[in-house]
C-alpha cells in the first residue's frame, strides 16, 4: 500500500506588508475628500435656492438681439364688403320678385310696395300744383292786361295834355289879337297844368301797377314751385315703393313674407354683392391700441397667403375684444366664399438692433415685469421691463442683456420663490 504525500513541501509562508496596509486605510479618507470637493457646488447651490425644480419640466430660451417685427394674429371670416338692406319706402303691402339666395343685376326690381296713402296724397298734390300753375298763367295774363291799361291811360294824358298846350297857344294869340280876355288865357293855362300833373300820375300809377303786378306774379311762382318740390317729393317716395338692386350680387335674406302689411322703413331683404370681400376678425383692446387705419396686413386661406390691409376699426370694446376689417389688397380670391374661416396677420412694427426673447408663458405670469434668469446652475428671479410683442418673441427694454438665458415657462408653479435649484 502506497502512502499518499502531502503538499507541506509546496506551502510557501507569506509575510504580510505593514507599509501598503496603512496606504489602504488613507485612500478612502482621500476618496471621501474627492467626493465631497466634487459634490460641494452643487450642494451649495442647492442650500442657495429656495425651491429645486427638474430641468426636464422647463423650457428655455436665450436673450437676443436683432430684427424685431411687431404683429397679431386672429382668426376671421370672409363677409361682404358690400351689403346693403333694403327698406321699405312707406307703408303698405309688399310684393317680393325675388327670392332667397337669387341672382341680380343692379337695378333690378326686387320687390314692390303698395301704398294707397301715398298714391292718393301724391294725385291730390298733383292737382294742387297743376291749379296753381293755372292761376300763374292767369296771373300773368291779368297782369299783362292791367299793364296795358295803363300804358292807354298813360296815352290819353300825354294827348290830353297835348291838347291843352294848343289851346292854351290859341288863346294867346287871340289875346295878343283882342279877340279874347284874360280870364279865358289863364283858364287854358290851369287846364294845360291839370292835364301835366295828370300825366305825370299817370305814369306813376303805371310804374306802382307794373311792379305791384309782377310781385302778385312771383308769389304765385313762388306758391307754385313750392308745390312742385312737394310733388318731387311725393313722387319719389313713389317710386322709392318700387325697391330696385343697388349692385349686383345675391339676394341674402328675406326678412318679410309674401304679401306682408310693413310699416315704413321696414327692413325688407338684404343684397350680397359677393365680388368684394372683407375679413372680419376680433383682436384683444390691448393690441387695438396700437392699430391704425392702413396697416398692412397678411391674409392666410389654406395654401394661400394674399396681401391686405386694415380698413376698418371698430371704436367700441365688446367682451375685451375690438372688430376690425382687412380688405384684400388687389383682387379677391375666386374660390373664397362668404363666412368661411381665415387667418390674418397684421404688422404693428418693425425695426432692427431690438433687445428681444422668445414669447413664452412667463410673460402672461409675471405680467412682463420678471423672469427667472438663469446663473450659474441656479434661476433668480430678475425685475424686467418689457416692450412691443409679436406672434413669437417679445421686446426687452431693461432687466436683461444679450445672452442671458432665462425660463419661459410660467412662474405660478414657483411659489414666489427667489431663486430656483435646476436639478438635472
Amino acid at each position: 500500500m502506497s502512502i499518499i504525500q502531502g503538499t507541506a513541501g509546496q506551502d510557501t509562508v507569506l509575510t504580510e506588508a505593514r507599509p501598503r496596509r496603512r496606504w489602504r486605510w488613507l485612500a478612502v479618507p482621500l476618496m471621501l475628500l474627492l467626493v465631497i470637493a466634487a459634490a460641494w457646488p452643487a450642494v451649495s447651490r442647492y442650500a442657495a435656492a429656495e425651491r429645486s425644480v427638474s430641468r426636464e419640466r422647463l423650457r428655455f430660451a436665450t436673450v437676443t438681439q436683432g430684427h424685431f417685427v411687431s404683429d397679431v394674429a386672429a382668426q376671421g371670416r370672409a363677409v361682404a364688403a358690400v351689403s346693403p338692406t333694403l327698406y321699405a319706402g312707406g307703408a303698405g303691402v309688399v310684393t317680393l320678385q325675388v327670392a332667397a339666395g337669387e341672382t341680380v343685376k343692379k337695378g333690378q326690381v326686387l320687390a314692390t310696395v303698395e301704398s294707397p296713402e301715398i298714391a292718393n296724397e301724391l294725385a291730390r298734390e298733383q292737382v294742387n300744383l297743376d291749379s296753381l300753375r293755372s292761376a300763374v298763367a292767369r296771373q300773368r295774363v291779368e297782369a299783362r292786361t292791367r299793364i296795358s291799361q295803363g300804358q292807354l291811360a298813360i296815352e290819353l294824358a300825354k294827348v290830353t295834355e297835348g291838347a291843352s298846350e294848343r289851346e292854351l297857344a290859341r288863346a294867346e294869340d287871340a289875346k295878343r289879337r283882342g279877340v279874347m280876355p284874360d280870364i279865358e288865357v289863364a283858364r287854358r293855362a290851369d287846364e294845360l297844368t291839370v292835364a301835366r300833373v295828370r300825366a305825370k300820375q299817370m305814369q306813376e300809377e303805371s310804374g306802382l301797377l307794373a311792379e305791384g303786378l309782377n310781385f302778385e306774379l312771383r308769389t304765385r311762382q313762388q306758391e307754385a314751385e313750392r308745390q312742385a318740390l312737394l310733388v318731387d317729393n311725393l313722387r319719389r317716395r313713389a317710386d322709392e315703393l318700387t325697391v330696385r338692386a343697388p349692385v349686383d350680387g345675391i339676394v341674402g335674406t328675406l326678412s318679410v313674407a309674401q304679401k306682408q302689411a310693413v310699416a315704413a322703413n321696414q327692413a325688407l331683404l338684404t343684397v350680397v354683392d359677393l365680388s368684394a370681400l372683407e375679413v372680419e376678425i376680433q383682436v384683444p383692446e390691448t393690441y387695438a391700441q396700437r392699430m391704425g387705419l392702413g396697416m398692412a396686413a397678411e391674409i392666410v386661406w389654406g395654401e394661400q397667403r394674399h396681401r391686405g390691409k386694415l380698413t376698418a376699426l371698430s371704436p367700441e370694446v365688446q367682451n375685451g375684444q375690438v372688430i376690425a376689417r382687412v380688405r384684400f389688397d388687389g383682387d379677391t380670391p375666386k374660390d373664397l366664399r362668404q363666412n368661411q374661416r381665415v387667418s390674418v396677420r397684421i404688422v404693428l412694427d418693425e425695426r432692427d438692433n431690438v433687445l428681444m426673447v422668445q414669447r413664452g408663458p412667463f410673460l402672461e405670469a409675471g405680467s412682463g415685469r420678471s423672469a427667472y434668469v438663469v446663473i450659474d446652475g441656479n434661476a433668480r428671479r430678475t425685475a424686467i421691463r418689457t416692450g412691443a410683442t409679436s406672434l413669437a418673441a417679445v421686446e426687452v427694454l431693461e432687466g436683461l442683456k444679450a445672452g442671458d438665458e432665462i425660463i419661459l415657462s410660467g412662474s405660478d408653479q414657483f411659489d414666489d420663490a427667489e431663486t430656483l435649484y435646476l436639478r438635472d
